[in-house]
């Protein structure tokens, strides 16, 4: 059976991707104020799924997650990956302050006041920032997938469809 690289490579771009966005989204979730100092990270309080912040990447794990330990990377590759990875961390930086001072500019829709074209402008900015950092994502995950050997890519690939296999997580429970 002949292996498509290419299908392979472009359906765990997607795969992670949509990762991205359902981490973006999920961080768009209204959080309460929270007890001691924010959390690290760019996103600062309130965010989720940021470096260093709950629901964010874990050291040690590197871009694939618990499963990257699996891939059995050289001490090259993971130094290779920890250089793109930093660099595009920095480049988004101003994206995710972006978001931040949208998010805080939008305000407080539990005090009452509601405005409708503000709430609406800043949802449409944020969109646009999302977008951004979408495709910001992918290309570092290009990058990244760039510098895996033969084997890596394939055991990445079968993992990549196992999981599609299981089907998207669970929601995560509401608040309320």
């Amino acid at each position: 059976m002949k292996i498509n690289w290419k299908r392979i490579g472009i359906s765990i771009v997607s795969g992670s991707v949509l990762l991205v966005a359902a981490a973006v989204v999920s961080s768009q979730q209204p959080q309460g104020p929270r007890p001691g100092p924010p959390p690290p990270g760019p996103m600062g309080p309130g965010f989720r799924g940021g470096p260093g912040g709950p629901g964010g990447p874990r050291e040690g794990f590197g871009p694939f997650g618990p499963f990257g330990r699996e891939l059995n990377l050289t001490d090259d590759q993971k130094a290779q990956m920890k250089k793109i990875g930093d660099s595009f961390r920095e480049s988004d930086k101003a994206l995710f302050d972006q978001m931040r001072a949208l998010h805080e500019k939008q305000g407080d829709p539990m005090t009452g006041a509601f405005d409708e074209a503000i709430v609406r402008a800043a949802a449409e900015a944020r969109a646009k920032i999302q977008i951004e950092l979408e495709v910001s994502h992918a290309k570092m995950m290009s990058q990244i997938f760039g510098l895996l050997t033969a084997d890596q890519k394939a055991q990445l690939a079968a993992h990549h469809e196992e999981m599609k296999r299981m089907g998207p997580p669970p929601p995560p429970p509401q608040p309320f």
